[in-house]
Order: structure tokens, then sequence, then C-alpha cells
């Protein structure tokens, strides 16, 4: 078969098989053009290269979806500028898209563009809401013209596919081919020509006109892989066309249609390693966005926790459910998105937060908050099953959705419009759900449903609220309600845990508990005490709860979010935004005290111990303590005050303190603190201040257990509190450790041990 377009009319011509650094070459004109991407520079990290990877000949470039692209100048008398190239145009390329941008102000996602839409010139090649695609292209006559993806021609995600478009303006005809084929054809008048973009330079990845969001990120990028990219200045035939498609088969790939192995177009962690602010022991996404972990179930021998994650960049966007595994809730492999938004009428436009249980058989079911903007509320609870019972799928990687809503609010079913976060729990009786909203002028409440096949749900009424006027930074609504069971107190009585987190007007977003008893009956919860306490009292740091029974072990295990501080400059340029803080064990004390305490399996994470000593001054500690250094440590420490009114431990310090974060205890006050006004020179990084609340210690002594991970610091007190916080030093030599208070001490015991990476 004769090849002939390759060398007709072939004005640029991007191979991308350079498969390394960080530039492309533009074969006709011989240019090499910089390849645009966060880590070429990189801020925190080591500095590499743009992603390339396995190609349909050679490599292919690796598109992350919000920062990598590739700009072109096209000047006036350029081979594509001329005026013979304006009477018709062909655009060839092979695509694998990760992901499916969602749309904003109804942008494409561009493949390849040179265009102006205001002034209607130009062209543009991209994509568009679950992957539908479009080429569009401005007349000289006037007029922007489009010509669309039929339905049934989406362009799969993690998939080779080759797209052609092709303007005639000498037959009057637009035409889109996939795969080889025709899949539409689109009228313009005869002799039509395309409107020349004056001084705009030609992108790949990124849309000339893109949408800026929280004023940082362009929005309408490329995420997946690009090939063998080839921009005609004619009219491609069918023939040829389907010529192009049977070559790279034929030559490269035996004649069968290429795969793209998950383990080439997954997001990759590894340049983001090195980071020095990021977490490495705390389980995370590989890169980009996330906020509430959730869902967390056991099953099969394997724990799976799933988190709310945006897979275009870091910054809170169109939101799927990410997924993790793992066989001892501390080292998590990163699996494939769960769930995603797809072309339904169910969750079009955001699958988020949920929870997880059993069927009847006792499979793993997922409840989210199906997200649908065209829909009053766009909130409903919605269900996935998963086919591990047809296709014995082990690491429950595929999901199906049920096709319909389960529950749908109505008007009186709480606050109107708010409505989500289902958690589902399965017993001998059926199955019952709490969804976070609120009560009308009352305040945040937990409503209630039950049903006894899963499918079908009876609203049984709220099932706790707040009193916004006793409690105001309860707010209006509550997002995330998790109900465990705490096993029975002193005298006898079933308790049980609430948790919810505010949001909305006045709302303090905090983790908020309440111990209570369950009224099954009427199904419902009658707290202990009404005021609610915290489990953490850091700030905004430890939010978005989950909750899980461990059937292992019969604990209550909590997971939540660790929320970073930072700005969306400083996210864009990490690359990463937020992580999962430790799971915690949660359970009734004697005294009737809530007890908390990171799960015990993370001594598995010890490497060498630092230190170990006993009944020393402040200041004999503090010169066994001077070569004891470390961001990944954990540590044990006991203080017992003499004249201290104060006391604690710095972390994250430099030898001469001019960056350090100071945990300590306000005897006095009963305040567990954090003081973050010495922790970073960096004038971008928002963390300062000083943040901490209630604890009471009762005569105890002080025992703080530490865990640094990077940015994370997480101090549990007593067993009673923790407190969570961020820290973004800026010198690198900020990793000392002092024991600090503002009178005499005696550090009773204090041991310290290296932490190693779950990755």
């Amino acid at each position: 078969m004769s090849y002939p377009m390759d060398y007709q009319g072939l004005i640029m011509h991007w191979p991308f098989n350079e498969g390394a650094g960080a530039s492309a070459l533009e074969k006709v004109s011989q240019v090499r053009d910089e390849i645009q991407y966060v880590f070429n520079q990189a801020k925190f990290t080591e500095p590499t290269d743009p992603q390339w990877r396995q190609g349909v000949t050679g490599s292919g470039l690796l598109f992350d979806g919000y920062s990598t692209s590739i700009a072109h100048p096209v000047s006036e008398g350029d081979a594509n500028s001329g005026p013979e190239s304006l009477s018709a145009l062909s655009i060839g390329v092979w695509v694998a898209p990760r992901t499916y941008d969602w749309g904003y102000e109804d942008k494409l996602a561009a493949i390849v563009n040179r265009h102006n839409m205001d002034r209607k010139q130009g062209y543009l090649l991209g994509m568009f809401r679950h992957g539908s695609w479009s080429f569009q292209v401005g007349l000289e006559e006037g007029g922007w013209t489009e010509i669309w993806s039929p339905d049934g021609n989406e362009l799969p995600k993690n998939e080779w596919s080759y797209v052609n478009a092709v303007f005639d303006g000498n037959q009057g005809e637009i035409k889109l081919y996939l795969n080889g084929s025709e899949i539409a054809s689109s009228a313009v008048p005869r002799g039509s020509r395309l409107a020349e973009a004056a001084g705009t330079d030609l992108l790949i990845g990124k849309n000339n006109h893109s949408s800026l969001w929280g004023e940082v990120f362009n929005l309408q990028m490329f995420s997946g892989i690009i090939d063998e990219l080839k921009i005609y200045n004619r009219a491609l035939s069918a023939e040829e066309v389907a010529a192009s498609y049977r070559h790279v088969l034929d030559s490269a790939h035996g004649g069968v249609k290429p795969l793209v192995q998950y383990e080439e177009i997954k997001l990759d962690r590894t340049p983001l390693l090195l980071d020095r602010h990021r977490p490495q022991y705390h389980v995370s996404p590989p890169a980009h966005w996330m906020n509430e972990p959730h869902a967390p179930i056991y099953f099969d021998g394997q724990y799976h926790l799933f988190y709310q994650h945006n897979p275009l960049g870091p910054f809170f966007y169109q939101i799927h459910w990410g997924h993790w595994v793992s066989k001892d809730l501390v080292h998590w492999r990163d699996l494939p998105v769960a769930l995603a938004p797809e072309k339904d009428q169910l969750a079009p436009d955001g699958i988020w937060s949920g929870s997880a249980t059993y069927d009847a058989d006792g499979l793993p079911v997922l409840f989210f908050t199906a997200g649908n903007d065209s829909a009053s509320p766009n909130q409903s609870v919605a269900l996935a099953r998963s086919t591990y019972s047809r296709d014995g799928d082990p690491d429950l990687v595929q999901w199906v959705k049920h096709p319909e809503p389960l529950i749908v609010q109505k008007k009186g079913m709480g606050a109107f419009g708010d409505f989500r976060d289902p958690f589902v729990w399965k017993d001998d009786e059926g199955w019952f759900a709490l969804v976070g909203s609120g009560i009308e002028g009352e305040g945040g409440a937990a409503l209630a449903f039950a049903s006894k096949d899963m499918l079908n749900w009876t609203y049984k009424g709220p099932f706790y609220q707040a009193d916004i006027q006793k409690f105001p930074y309860l707010g209006p609504i509550w997002e995330l309600p998790v109900l465990l069971p705490l096993g029975t107190d002193k005298q006898g009585e079933n308790k049980h845990l609430l948790l919810v987190s505010p949001v909305g007007k006045g709302a303090d977003v905090e983790v908020f508990y309440w111990i209570g008893r369950l009224d099954k009956e009427h199904l419902s919860f009658i707290p202990d005490r009404e005021e609610p306490e915290l489990i953490d009292v850091g700030d905004f740091h430890f939010t978005g709860p989950s909750g899980m029974v461990d059937p292992k072990t019969g604990r209550n295990i909590v997971f939540t979010i660790a929320q970073g501080d930072r700005t969306s400059e400083l996210e864009y340029q990490s690359g990463w935004a937020h992580n999962a803080g430790l799971p915690l064990s949660v359970y009734l004390r004697d005294d009737g005290r809530l007890g908390i305490e990171p799960i015990q399996e993370f001594q598995s994470l010890r490497g060498a111990k630092r230190i170990s000593f006993h009944d020393k001054s402040l200041a004999e500690a503090n010169v066994l303590l001077r070569d004891v250094q470390g961001d990944m440590l954990e540590i044990q420490v006991e203080l017992e005050p003499a004249s201290a009114t104060q006391l604690g431990i710095k972390v994250r310090r430099t030898p001469d303190g001019e960056e350090e974060t100071l945990l300590y205890y306000d005897l006095n006050e009963a305040n567990l603190l954090v003081d973050r006004m010495k922790t970073t020179l960096h004038p971008g990084e928002k963390c300062k201040g000083v943040q901490g609340g209630k604890l009471e210690l009762l005569g105890e002594n002080l025992k703080l257990h530490i865990y640094l991970d990077r940015s994370m610091v997480e101090a549990y007190a007593n067993g009673l509190k923790s407190l969570t916080t961020r820290v973004y030093p800026s010198r690198e030599d900020a990793l000392g450790l002092e024991i600090w208070g503002d009178g005499e001490l005696v550090v009773k015991s204090m041991e310290v041990w290296n932490m190693q990476s779950i990755w």
C-alpha cells in the first residue's frame, strides 16, 4: 500500500520520539519546542524531565493535566500561515486520555490549537466532558464552525485512539475520523477559508484561551499521552486517513490496535518522593489533589480505602473516587480510579463522599454522593457494586454503578440542597444510613434512613441535630456523619460514637463528636452531654472523618484528611495537595472519656532507635538531643513539671533556632497548643500563629506521642486528644529537637525512632 501522505502537504510533525529531555522536535522545521512542565525547575524536589511513555511508535509524551504543554511559535510567512494553507487543514494524532475535563465555561481541553475564540479565528481540536471531542474552526467569511463526535464515538480513557480532523474549504466540508473511519461530516460554504489567528502560538495540550481556576491553574489542559501529531495544509482523503491508521498498526503492532498499560499512563508518585515537604508514611494519592479519605472496608484479606480525588491536578475540581489497598493499614498500593463521573443522569458532575458496607451476600458495596448539576437538588445517594462475584477481581478494581439514585432528597427532608456523604452500616435487621444535612433555622443534622433490601429506603427523620443558638460553631450543615459502636460502659450501658464535620456560615470546620446511646427503635441518637467535643485541637488539619469496625481486631478505626496549609501557587509548584492522617483507634476508656491512639501497626515502620533515656533534667535532655535530627521521626516523651507551667518540645528546629515549631501544654489553662510563629521564613507559606484547645490531664504528667513526617506533625497527648498541624520550613537544616519549658521540669522518659517511607 502506498503511503504518500507523509510527504504531501505536511507542514508540522511532532513524532515525540525523544523519550527523554524537556523539548520536542517539530520535524518539518527542525525547531525544538520547549516542553512546559512543573518540575522542569522544581521548587521542593529534584528537577525532573517531563514524563515520557511508550507511544504508538517509539515514545509518546505524557501530559499531566495541569502543567504540561508545548508552545510552537507561528509567524507570518511560515509554511502553515501562507494563503495556500487557509483553504484546507488536516490534523492526525494518536491520543490516550487518562481523564476528562469537566467542561468549565464550555471550553475544550485542547489536544492542539491555534485559535482566537473572541475573533473567531484559527482552529481547535480538543476533548470535552466524558470523552466527547470536537474540531472547531473560524472562517474568513465570518462565524465559528464546530463539528462534534456523535454519541458512541467518545475517546476512551486509558486506550489509544487515532483522531483525524479535516477541513476542506474548497469542497465545503469538515470531517471527523476515529481509528481510520469517518464518524461525522458537516457542511460549510464552498470556497470557505480559515481565518488566520495572527499573533497566536500553536499550543499542544493547552487551550489558547483556557479558564483560570483559583487564580493559578489553567483548566482545559490535556491529560494523557499524545503521539505522532501531524498537521497538513491540505484535505486528506478518507483513503489516506485509513491508510495512515493501518500503517501504524501493521508496521508497529502486528495489525492490532495497541494497548496502553496502566503502569504507563497512571499518575506517577516518583517525582514527589524527594519533595522535602510531602509526607512519606502517611498515605497519599500518587499526585495531584485529594480531600476526604473515606469508605474503608475489609474484604478477602485486604483493607480498601477510597478518597476524593481530582486526577487533573492539585486543585479542587471534578471529583472522582481514588482507591488504595493494603494488607496492614500501613503500606498501601495505588489502584486505578474506582468511580468517575460518566455520561449518564446519575453522577455526571462528581462522585462525592460516601462509605462502604456489605450486601446480603457479604460482598462490598459503595454508597456515594452522586453529583448531577442538572437535577435539583444536585446531590443524591447512589450505589456501586464490585465485579468480584463475576470476575474474581481480587483488588476490587472494577465497580458498576446502580443506574438510579437510591435516596433522593425531598422538601422537608433536611435542608433542601444539602444532602450528602452517606454513612451506611448493616446488621441483622437490615441496612441503615446517615446522611449529612441540616434543619432550616435550627442547625446541622444527620438524617436517618433504613432499608430491608439495601435498595429501597425509608426516611426516619433526624438522627441527631444541633441547637445552633447554643452551639453556633456547629454550623447550619453537617457533612460526613459517622456512627461507631463503643461497647458497654461501667454501668453496662451500650455506647456509640457520633462524629460530624460542620460547614457553612459560622461553622468551625473540625471533627466534633458525642458519646451517647443509639435508640434503634426510633433510629435516633441520645448524647450523654449536649455539648460536643473535639478529637483534635489543631486548626483545620484534622477533618473529613470516616470510620469502620475492623473485622480482624474489632477495633474502631477513624480516618481523616490532613489538610495542607498552602497557597494555590505553592500547591501548583508542588504537584500535590493534602494527604490522609494516621488511622486512629478510638475506644471508650474506663473513665468514660474517648481514648484515641494511632494504630499499633505503625511500629512496623520504625527504623533505628535514635535515643532512649529516663529521668533527665531539661538541660541534660537537650544535651542528649543535640545529635538527634530528622523530618521522619516517631517520638514518645513524658514530661513532669517541676516549676514549669508551660512545657513541651520544639520540633523541626534549625541549629540557631531561627525556624522551629513548639508543641506544648499550658497547665494553668489546661490547653494543648502549637506555636508556629517561627515555623518558616518562606514568605509564601501560610503556617503561622498559635493554635490549640482544651485538654484536661487531671494531674497526670504530659505524655506526648509525636509523629513527624516532613510537613506533617501529629501529637497525641495522654491518649485523650491529638493536635495535628502542618509545617513547611524554608531551611533544609530545620531537623532538630529540643525540650522546652518556662521553668524546671523532668523528662521522665524519651524515645525517638527514625521512620521509614511506605513507598
